[in-house]
């Protein structure tokens, strides 16, 4: 399961990749459950077929989805990520998912242990053209005791055990698990999908198109 990724750092990538300003506050980079990152949904007046109103828009959000219910923020060490065969029935992800509140959450790469030394070695995932990814997600939003309301938004994940390359990651004892990247040429239908056809975007993506390295290794993101 995915609790680490690295935002997108540079606002101009952001914007030539996703298509969308990001927010005015970026938040942390270097993301982890309870932080606050970014997302981009649909715009709730999309349909009203005025050209001054952008298709999609960016904002800042905890990772980690908090519902409506929920009495505090700390829900967010539990819902970071959606399993795509029980977000349907989940208390915690079943309203966003009726009410198919989708959401692109974007990303420069993701992290999973490496434990086939016998160690867990901490290993960058990125596409292996350099582009940003676009995961798929959920978004909600909470009033807090204080009265404001607070954003938040989680990652969708299948299952990974036929994946390549995402099956040599996590312990031999677990299930592998990879979030759910979308194809570029996606993105929009993926933010206007019905409930009903929200499965069909549930896919592994392709091997070769991800590369991995220890995360020391790495020297951040590339350019696109």
């Amino acid at each position: 399961m995915c609790s680490h990724y690295q935002g997108i750092k540079e606002r101009e990538r952001y914007l030539r990749h996703f298509g969308v300003a990001p927010p005015g506050d970026l938040g942390k980079v270097d993301l982890w459950p309870g932080y606050l990152g970014s997302f981009i949904r649909r715009h709730p007046h999309a349909e009203v077929g005025d050209d001054a109103v952008p298709p999609r828009e960016a904002l800042a959000g905890l990772f980690g989805l908090v519902p409506h219910w929920a009495l505090d923020a700390t829900i967010t060490r539990h819902t970071y990520n959606a399993r795509s065969e029980t977000v349907a029935a989940k208390p915690s992800f079943r309203e966003a998912w009726k009410r198919a509140q989708h959401c692109i959450i974007p990303a420069d790469a993701f992290y999973e242990p490496d434990w086939r030394s016998g160690k867990a070695i901490p290993t960058r995932i990125e596409r292996a053209d350099g582009a940003p990814m676009g995961c798929a997600g959920l978004w909600s939003w909470w009033k807090s005791p204080q009265g404001e309301v607070v954003h938040s938004y989680t990652m969708l994940t299948i299952n990974a055990h036929a994946h390549p390359l995402m099956c040599l990651f996590q312990k031999p004892t677990d299930e592998k698990r990879m979030v759910v990247i979308l194809p570029d040429d996606r993105y929009d239908d993926w933010l206007k999908a019905t409930p009903e056809h929200s499965q069909a975007f549930m896919r592994q993506y392709p091997a070769q198109a991800l590369q991995a390295m220890p995360a020391a290794a790495s020297h951040g993101a590339k350019s696109s």
